[in-house]
C-alpha cells in the first residue's frame, strides 16, 4: 500500500484526469472515489483499534460506494464500470471475511479492504483514456491545402 501522501496525490491525479478528459461516467466514478475516501477517513476507528474488529463505518461507506458504482455500471453502455463495481464488491467482501473469521490479522483485513482501490483507479484511468480516444476518433479530419 502507498503511504497516505502518495495515495492522496494518486487520487487527486485520477480525479483531475477524469474531470478534465472524461465524460459523465468517468466523472461520477472519480467523484465516488473522492467522497468515499473522505468519508472513510472521517469514520475510521482510532488507530489503536483500527481493523481489530469489523470497521462498521468503513463498511457502510464501502457499501454506499458499491451501490454508486453499480448504479453507474447499470446505466452506461461502457464496460469498464462493471470492473469498478466488481473490484468494489471484492473490497466489500473483506468486511464479511472479518465478521466470519474474527481471528483474521488486522493487517490482512486492512490490506484486503484497501487493495482494490488501485485497480479501481486503473479502470477509471483506462475508461477516461478510451473515452478521450473515442471523442478524438469521432471528430472529422481537417485537411489543409
Amino acid at each position: 500500500m502507498l503511504d497516505p501522501l502518495s495515495y492522496w496525490l494518486l487520487l487527486t491525479g485520477v480525479a483531475v484526469y477524469a474531470f478534465l478528459r472524461g465524460r459523465g461516467d468517468e466523472r461520477a466514478a472519480a467523484s465516488v472515489c473522492v467522497v468515499a475516501t473522505v468519508a472513510s477517513v472521517l469514520v475510521n476507528s482510532p488507530l489503536t483499534r483500527r481493523f481489530g474488529t469489523v470497521e462498521l463505518g468503513v463498511m457502510v461507506v464501502d457499501l454506499a460506494a458499491l451501490a454508486a458504482f453499480t448504479a453507474i455500471a447499470l446505466r452506461t453502455k461502457r464496460f469498464w464500470p462493471l470492473w469498478v463495481a466488481g473490484f468494489q464488491l471484492t473490497s466489500t467482501f473483506a468486511h464479511a471475511l472479518k465478521a466470519i473469521h474474527f481471528s483474521l490479522v488486522p493487517q490482512v483485513y486492512a490490506a484486503a479492504e484497501r487493495l482494490w482501490v488501485y485497480p479501481i483507479f486503473l479502470a477509471i484511468i483506462v475508461g477516461t483514456w478510451r473515452t478521450q480516444r473515442g471523442i478524438r476518433d469521432q471528430q472529422p479530419a481537417v485537411f489543409l491545402p
